[in-house]
């Protein structure tokens, strides 16, 4: 089992970056791909997640209206358009997957543990 994270990088506060988190090794489609944050000095954080088989999705209130998460299911990948980003999203933002009711449980209780399988995960920085 293999979750990719790529697309992060250096962005200036108000720009936009999108992450993919690319699968392999499971069904995609027995899953839900949910996206988390770690900011230094900080407990990791769900932002939003993403059931791959009936598009359900979840997102922090903190990222409403900014980030929004798709999924290709041919190419099984789930990608995180973040868009006005803030000096304050900067953070490792990490991949995971477990079945549906797992990962909303855990975003909801705003834990990050119990989810099956996770990315290394990818930096993101934004300058003011």
């Amino acid at each position: 089992v293999q979750l990719v994270e790529s697309g992060g990088g250096l962005v200036q506060a108000g720009g936009s970056l999108r992450l993919s988190c690319a699968v392999s090794g499971f069904i995609f489609d027995n899953y839900a791909i949910g996206w988390f944050r770690q900011a230094p000095g900080k407990e990791r954080e769900g932002v939003s997640c993403i059931s791959s088989s009936d598009g359900r999705t979840y997102y922090t209130d903190s990222v409403k209206g900014r980030f929004t998460i798709s999924s290709d299911n041919a190419k099984n990948t789930v990608y995180l358009q973040m868009n006005s980003l803030r000096p304050e999203d900067t953070a490792v933002y990490y991949c995971a997957a477990a079945p549906w009711g797992v990962t909303i449980g855990t975003m909801l209780a705003d834990q990050y543990y119990g989810m099956d399988y996770w990315g290394k995960g990818t930096l993101v920085t934004v300058s003011s």
